[in-house]
C-alpha cells in the first residue's frame, strides 16, 4: 500500500518508518518551501490543537505546537528566548489573556 503526505515531518520520522518496515521516499526542502510548509504545518498544528478532547492530548499537541513556533523562530533568525523576550514587552505595554476578555464593541466619539 502506498500513501502520499506531501508534509512537513520531524527529523526522526524517517528512520521511524523504516524501523515499522516502511520505504519512506522524502527530500530536504530549499528555504522557501521549507517557510511554507512550515505555515501549513502550523495550521495543521492548530486544528489538532482544537480536536484534542482530553488535558493530555491538549499537552501533546500544544508540545507540538512549540516545537513548530522554535523551527519557525529560528527560521527568521531568533530564539526562543528572543521571542519569548518580546513576549513579555508587549504583555507588560498590552496585557496578556488572564482575565479572558471579549471586546465586543467600541463606540467612537
Amino acid at each position: 500500500m502506498e500513501r502520499t503526505y506531501n508534509k512537513l515531518v520531524r527529523d526522526n520520522i524517517p528512520e521511524i518508518i523504516k524501523k515499522n518496515g516502511g520505504n519512506p521516499f522524502f527530500r530536504e526542502l530549499d528555504e522557501q518551501e521549507y517557510w511554507e510548509y512550515l505555515l501549513k504545518k502550523d495550521e495543521e498544528e492548530l486544528q489538532e490543537v482544537k480536536k484534542a478532547s482530553s488535558r493530555e492530548e491538549r499537552k501533546q499537541e500544544l508540545a507540538d505546537k512549540l516545537e513548530l513556533l522554535i523551527a519557525m523562530a529560528s527560521y527568521n533568525g531568533f530564539s526562543l528566548q528572543y521571542i519569548i523576550d518580546e513576549a513579555n514587552i508587549k504583555k507588560a505595554k498590552n496585557g496578556g489573556f488572564e482575565k479572558k476578555l471579549l471586546l465586543e464593541k467600541v463606540i467612537e466619539r
